[in-house]
């Protein structure tokens, strides 16, 4: 794949309608089409990204980002295409997403690290600038049910840049906090992901254009414009976003 480090081809995700109980043959006949079509969120998607770029992936609520980033990293697998990845992958593509709510946040770190491929003694090299960067030392031995949702993205968040990884998916995670860590947050963006692969989501144009040279817009589980970040923000905001407002 020469310098591709991810190639998405083809790809659609459909998620099934929930299956109504039917008592007679006639009504499970005429409900048939309906009920096993689905809703596809993803149709058709196909894109190479190369090491060291950084894309940010643009577009509404429902347009399909989140679920691309989870079929990228292969928390759900594709319904049709097929996604190649080359190199380890990580990120934060869902406010506490993987931790489990009943071990304290230093606990959450260690069992994050081994599924992202870290062995104890590795995580032990980083757990204190996790911590640190997450601002949560009075909190790291506390269960994660007692976080707010901004101790989680900013922990999250943490173990996200501090671990590894070749490639780093980022979705929304500067949604949550006060302003003055978003800026920490986008500083560490730029200064730990130097040099990887970024894809970032985001609603901020300001953030995008900070970090990111090359853009997809979304829309109903569509690409309908990959180019320069500029020029997508603009497609963006004059044709998706104006188009859903005249929708409404």
């Amino acid at each position: 794949m020469s310098d591709c480090v991810i190639r998405v081809e083809n790809v659609g995700k459909l998620y099934p309608k929930q299956v109504t109980k039917l008592h007679t043959f006639r009504e499970r006949l005429l409900k048939k089409n309906q009920d096993f079509e689905g809703q596809w969120s993803l149709k058709d998607v196909s894109f190479d990204i190369n090491a060291g770029e950084s894309v940010a992936i643009l577009g509404g609520n429902g347009s399909g980002k989140s679920t691309l980033l989870k079929v990228i990293l292969g928390v759900t697998a594709p319904t049709t295409g097929s996604i190649t990845v080359d190199g380890t992958i990580g990120g934060l593509i869902e406010l506490g997403a993987g931790f489990h709510k009943e071990l304290s946040g230093r606990e959450n770190i260690y069992m994050n690290g081994v599924v992202l491929g870290l062995k104890e003694k590795d995580i032990d090299l980083i757990i204190d600038d996790i911590i640190e960067f997450a601002e949560l030392e009075d909190h790291i031995d506390k269960p994660i049910k007692q976080y707010s949702s901004g101790m989680k993205v900013r922990l999250g968040f943490s173990i996200a840049i501090h671990v590894n990884s070749d490639i780093i998916l980022l979705d929304e995670v500067l949604a949550v906090g006060d302003k003055r860590f978003k800026k920490k947050a986008m500083n560490a963006i730029r200064k730990y992901t130097k040099g990887k692969t970024v894809i970032f989501v985001s609603h901020s144009a300001h953030q995008v254009r900070r970090l990111c040279k090359k853009a997809i817009v979304l829309d109903k589980g569509q690409i309908v414009y990959m180019g320069e970040t500029e020029k997508a923000i603009e497609f963006y905001e004059n044709k998706v976003v104006d188009g859903l407002e005249l929708a409404k």
